[in-house]
């Protein structure tokens, strides 16, 4: 090695270190682990305002809904798509009653959100969002953006059962 750069070595700003994916800043190619199954990250949407993320996942042909809330705790629920039809943005229930669960609302609210790969709406913008949850703490979700409705039900998912396993 020459004297020069030996030099210029001693002079050399370090590199930063590699910052760890977490579960909140993975996004469509990185592969986590969900109550013990592997899914590829194939999309993200993100409402800032609620430091919320909604996860599009797949595993083979499978296709799962991971949400994630930062609050007190950070929340995790896991969802899957099912069908169902609403007429209206105005007249979403307070009390939906499928297949023997009823299901409460919990929460109701609105925010801007920015999407990134594989989402069930494939541009970013205003979305409506309705939590409900039943009397055996059973989860069903409803989406509203530019005319679309989305359904989800789901579970509640324990943080040791999350574990973010390659990030790119």
């Amino acid at each position: 090695m020459s004297l020069f750069k030996r030099i210029q070595n001693i002079f050399a700003k370090p590199e930063p270190p590699v910052q760890e994916k977490s579960i909140l800043t993975v996004g469509p190619g990185d592969v986590v682990e969900v109550s013990l199954v592997t899914y590829q990250v194939t999309g993200k949407a993100v409402n800032h305002s609620r430091h919320a993320t909604m996860l599009t996942l797949q595993d083979g042909r499978t296709i799962r809904y991971f949400y994630i809330e930062e609050r007190e705790q950070t929340v995790y629920h896991l969802y899957s798509a099912i069908d169902g039809r609403l007429e209206s943005v105005d007249e979403v229930p307070s009390t939906i009653e499928m297949e023997d669960i009823t299901y409460h609302l919990e929460e109701q609210y609105t925010g801007k959100v920015n999407v990134m790969g594989k989402t069930p709406f494939q541009a970013s913008g205003e979305q409506y969002i309705w939590h409900y949850q039943s009397d055996q703490r059973q989860l069903l979700r409803i989406e509203w953006q530019d005319g679309r409705f989305m359904l989800y039900e789901g579970e509640t998912v324990l943080p040791a059962d999350v574990q973010v396993l390659r990030g790119t």
